[in-house]
């Protein structure tokens, strides 16, 4: 037998066989508890699958089979309800020959959804024939307890516990004691109409059916970690709660409606994910990353998802902060990449993480999200003006600072460049963290240390905006200080890092300072924090316009004349919404909206094609071609959070719209709207505790705005 080669830099990697892609999975998630099952409603134990029910980094659920008769229903339908977040399948019955039963007649609707720590299903069977009818329904169950990591593709070098059931009479319970010394278990508890027996694990339920009278089948799982025990809610009790704080979530986010049903739904439908992917911490809701394999917070995935809804949504921004300044790291501790003052990368709970097979239990090994805290600080001030928050945060601000002059900038070039500490750390820390994803045009690999275009970009823009809040604090000399080391930065950036013959920033320099002449999107993200010179900005926004960067569907991670450009890998050649809508807002920032308008059709047509308008993680970055969607990525996330947030961060780039509560200011700046789009009405936009409400008309002669209710000591400014 062949052995087995995995390269030290594809350890972390996630291999496209981790799902079997020809199957369509749906996915259900609420914090830290996700499920991830078939268009039936079932769980399938075999092959690699991904599927499962997933708490705190662990798939407690390995197998959940809905059966009659021993025989498989066959399916109608399946659709996830979009307003609640719960699965509904209907299914119907095969030939059941030993009890004479005809195929069609037998109606079985599944209603599922979860919360935190539980998972809920409630089966209602309906008889449409003439007569009585009698058979078994049975739900078979099996936890494997294997930790997100090994779901991945990861082979443990060490021998985990096997897991044991103990029988109760009327309910299951499945027990795993990991090599964390953590006890892990789940309960499977029933409400019935019928009469049901428990073998093994298996429940068996006499279906004694009249016809056109319904019977109903409710079950929990809850998964417990050590002594925890939950309260036991019936279903209608679960559903209830979920549909208010679902109800209560929503409003965290400004209302928007358009004239486009289709863009309306895209708005509800990611409004709605990102909801879902809000978790509870001891510091406020924090954006998980996305599921299945990043259902945890990270620190980059965070910032740039509370920055996309920052104009509708700031109480997400002000949380996220809250999270990362609690977690920003105090010590040198290089197996964990952390230094002092440097933002976390990713935080897990799961077994492996905790017992130090991986790295990620508290791991910073991150160059971006330092500076992107900065910047989120600094755009969160100017939306809200909220003092109070900025003063509890300023003391983890200035240790930032300190991290990108003291550890960021070893080499003291004046840019921020990355070399990993940690022996089993992640080899690229931006964040097209691939371990190919950094590169010559001779497609060699770049050596560390490597000083990313975007990282730059990021620093000059966390130098202003923490200058900026100094003179809050009457730091004159500080303010100075930064605003003269992010000006010098910034004409040192733009004389290194562009090249004339690309039309481009390079994507890095290596640790020869050797540019990497490679056109990728990572040249974009210059525009944000308005690093890039007025006249490279004009000159890169048609270079990522061109047929080579742009494949119809959005703007490619890497150009198609790159040597190692591939549309189906992960960060070289494929098309990332998050990155596209960073980029389009960076665009609008110097006034380029017809490109805009480019970035946010080829998303918004690219929605329409993919399940529920879910835009997920990534997709392929083949040419658009008539008639035919974008080619889905096997293992991407979805919902996952930046990517559902890029459509308030687009919107945003059109309308051109700033909100300054430091100047109490409504600015809109040569607004553009799409042809698509012939009204925007925003309903209830935050401003501090009132409410600003206005419509935008579009018309061949340009755009009107009608202002329904405003605050008297607000201003509103359209340019």
């Amino acid at each position: 037998m062949k052995e087995e080669i995995v390269y030290e830099e594809e350890k972390y990697h996630i291999s496209p066989d981790a799902v079997n892609s020809d199957e369509v999975n749906n996915v259900l998630n609420y914090s830290n508890t996700f499920v991830v099952f078939d268009r039936s409603g079932n769980i399938q134990p075999h092959g690699k699958m991904v599927q499962g029910i997933y708490h705190d980094g662990t798939r407690f659920i390995n197998k959940l089979v809905l059966s009659i008769n021993g025989e498989k229903p066959i399916l109608l339908s399946g659709s996830i309800k979009e307003g609640n977040s719960i699965y509904s399948a209907d299914l119907t019955n095969p030939v059941l020959k030993e009890c004479n039963i005809t195929e069609n007649s037998i109606h079985i609707e599944r209603h599922q959804f979860v919360r935190e720590g539980a998972f809920y299903e409630e089966i209602s069977i309906l008889q449409y024939g003439p007569e009585n009818c009698l058979f078994n329904l049975e739900l078979a169950f099996n936890g494997d307890f294997k930790d997100i990591f090994e779901i991945r593709g990861l082979k443990r070098s060490v021998k985990a516990n096997n897991s044991y059931p103990i029988y109760h009479d009327n309910y299951f319970e499945t027990n795993y004691l990991g090599l964390d010394g953590l006890e892990r278990s789940c309960e499977i508890h029933f409400l019935s109409d019928a009469e049901y027996s428990l073998k093994k694990n298996k429940a068996i339920f006499v279906i004694d059916l009249i016809p056109n009278k319904s019977i109903i089948i409710n079950y929990c799982i809850h998964f417990l970690l050590g002594t925890e025990r939950k309260e036991r809610l019936s279903y209608k009790q679960a559903k209830e709660l979920t549909l208010l704080e679902l109800n209560e979530r929503r409003n965290l986010f400004s209302s928007i409606k358009t004239s486009n049903r289709q863009y309306n739904h895209w708005l509800f439908r990611s409004e709605t994910d990102l909801i879902s992917l809000l978790s509870q911490t001891s510091h406020g809701k924090y954006p998980y990353a996305g599921v299945p394999w990043y259902n945890t917070p990270f620190g980059r995935d965070g910032i740039i998802a509370a920055m996309e809804v920052l104009w509708i949504s700031p109480e997400v921004a002000k949380d996220v902060l809250l999270f990362l300044a609690a977690n920003q790291a105090v010590d040198l501790i290089p197996e964990k990449d952390a230094e002092p003052g440097k933002i976390l990368h990713e935080a897990r709970n799961g077994e492996m993480a905790n017992t130090g097979e991986i790295p990620f239990a508290q791991y910073y090994g991150t160059i971006d999200a330092t500076p992107l805290f900065i910047i989120l600080a600094g755009m969160y001030y100017d939306r809200t003006a909220d003092l109070d928050l900025i003063k509890q945060i300023w003391p983890n601000i200035k240790a930032a600072i300190n991290w990108i002059d003291q550890y960021g900038d070893f080499d003291g070039d004046g840019f921020v460049e990355y070399i990993h500490k940690t022996e089993n750390g992640l080899t690229n820390q931006g964040w097209k963290d691939s371990f190919d994803s950094i590169m010559h045009e001779n497609k060699q690999l770049a050596e560390p240390p490597i000083a990313l275009c975007e990282v730059q970009s990021y620093v000059y823009g966390a130098k202003v905006h923490a200058g900026n809040l100094a003179l809050l604090f009457g730091n004159e000399h500080y303010s100075s200080t930064l605003f003269n080391e992010a000006a010098l930065l910034k004409k040192n950036f733009n004389d290194k890092f562009w090249d004339e013959e690309l039309s481009c920033y390079v994507l890095a320099l290596d640790g020869n300072k050797k540019p990497c002449r490679v056109k990728s999107s990572n040249a974009g993200h210059c525009l944000f924090t308005k690093i890039a010179d007025k006249d490279k900005a004009a000159l890169l926004a048609d270079t990522l316009l061109n047929a080579d960067m742009f494949s119809g569907w959005g703007i490619r991670t890497l150009s198609s004349l790159s040597g190692r450009y591939n549309p189906m890998s992960y960060h070289n050649g494929s098309i990332w919404p998050h990155d596209n809508a960073l980029i389009a807002y960076g665009l609008s920032k110097y006034g380029l909206q017809s490109h805009v308008l480019k970035i946010m059709e080829s998303i918004f047509d690219a929605s329409l094609f993919i399940d529920l308008q879910r835009v997920p993680e990534l997709y392929c970055g083949f040419n658009k071609r008539k008639g035919i969607g974008p080619t889905a990525y096997p293992v991407a996330c979805s919902p996952q959070a930046w990517s559902v947030g890029a459509v308030f961060m687009l919107l945003q780039s059109c309308l051109r719209i700033d909100v300054n509560a430091v100047n109490k200011t409504i600015t809109f700046d040569r607004i553009v709207l799409p042809e698509y789009l012939d009204e925007v009405y925003i309903k209830s936009l935050k401003l501090t505790n009132k409410i600003f409400q206005l419509t935008i008309h579009r018309s061949l002669d340009g755009v009107r705005f009608s202002i329904i209710q405003k605050p008297d000591d607000w201003e509103v400014i359209i340019k």
